[in-house]
């Protein structure tokens, strides 16, 4: 299956570094592709939030595909249900679906209509300016 890729959206710092703004640019999901969240790890941080609006009359299902490392990826896929409206998933277990190329895939549930986008708080050491 080729899946549709998105990108982690990270905000940008106003001059001051006190305000962090992101412009959202959504994806419609094609549900017969499923979603790849390309770099989903260079964060680092544990920021990572997949956010999901379902616009379907009912709730749907995502699947979170196991990734490829062991031990962790043993304990498999995991099923979250999305309610009617947006949802924002947090994954605690990154390193569960972590896969060789950085992202994670998703897969949802016949019947699901809907967008998303996924986004993070940028982690790193910008460089000093003069």
């Amino acid at each position: 299956m080729t899946r549709d890729a998105i990108d982690v959206q990270y905000p940008v710092l106003d001059h001051t570094e006190s305000v962090a703004n992101i412009a959202i640019t959504k994806t419609d999901v094609t549900v017969a592709n499923g979603i790849k969240i390309k770099d989903a790890f260079s964060n680092k941080n544990n920021s990572l939030f997949i956010v999901i609006d379902n616009t379907a009359n009912a709730s749907s299902l995502l699947t979170v595909k196991a990734g490829d490392a062991y031990p962790n990826s043993m304990l498999g896929d995991i099923v979250i249900e999305l309610a009617k409206g947006v949802s924002a998933i947090q994954l605690q277990d990154l390193s569960r679906f972590q896969k060789a190329d950085e992202s994670i895939e998703l897969d949802f549930a016949t019947g699901f209509t809907g967008t998303i986008y996924a986004v993070a708080k940028w982690a790193g050491v910008r460089p000093v300016t003069e």
